[in-house]
């Protein structure tokens, strides 16, 4: 049997204009386009290609249950700083929360997503991503550390940014006291970014309040900087 291969997804799209919006946006070219006597459209970047269709009734793309689409890649930082270049370009500023959306990159990661307007993860894996993953965070880390990594694994390879900030929430509330203070800013800082994707703002003032209490070296400081670097729309919490 020759092995030649092609698999494309046809992922549910509730909106044309949108859809068409965000992945153009991106860099995609149109190859195909139908709405009559249904929709089907077909998009295409490098050796990505995306093809979509009538999405199922009822179907809310609030959930973000719509599809997915896995994209093997040798190295997933190249990726994620095109698209991003794109969202600053045609958007001005990087689509950190809400739908659509790019999660962050994290120096070292081996995934990242993009959630488009109807809801469909597009997830681009490096090739060498370690199979094996410690679910609850490393068991060699103190207490609220490993809650940070576990925090880590629920937004990387879960997408659920939710638990991870209630993971986070929870630990702080347990551990806090007995963590060092570069663990406290780390999880506070992880906490602010993932308010953001979520979309609510409200709790990002009193958690910024609560980072800039945390006593820190400037080692310290630069590292929780780091951890922040991605929230674009955040003002750095050292600027004052």
């Amino acid at each position: 049997m020759p092995q030649n291969e092609t698999t494309v997804p046809v992922l549910p799209c509730v909106s044309l204009d949108e859809t068409l919006e965000f992945y153009q946006a991106l860099g995609f070219e149109v190859t195909h386009k139908m709405t009559k006597p249904y929709l089907y459209l077909a998009l295409r970047w490098s050796n990505v290609e995306l093809h979509f269709g009538r999405p199922p009734q009822g179907m809310d793309p609030a959930n973000e249950d719509g599809g997915g689409c896995l994209v093997m890649v040798d190295a997933v930082a190249p990726y994620h700083a095109h698209f991003s270049a794109a969202m600053r370009g045609a958007y001005g500023k990087v689509l950190a929360s809400g739908r659509p959306r790019i999660t962050r990159y994290r120096k070292g990661a081996t995934r990242f997503t993009l959630i488009d307007p109807s809801g469909n993860s597009i997830i681009f894996i490096q090739r060498d991503e370690p199979m094996e993953l410690e679910y609850g965070g490393d068991k060699n880390l103190p207490r609220l550390a490993k809650a940070i990594d576990n925090a880590r694994i629920l937004r990387e390879f879960k997408n659920d940014d939710r638990a991870a900030f209630r993971a986070l929430t929870s630990a702080l509330r347990r551990h806090a006291d007995d963590a060092p203070a570069v663990d406290r800013a780390l999880a506070l800082a992880t906490m602010i970014e993932l308010a953001i994707a979520l979309d609510e703002r409200d709790r990002v003032d009193a958690l910024v309040i609560d980072l800039k209490a945390v006593p820190l070296t400037p080692e310290e400081q630069a590292r929780v900087a780091a951890e922040l670097q991605e929230a674009d729309s955040l003002e750095s919490w050292l600027s004052d």
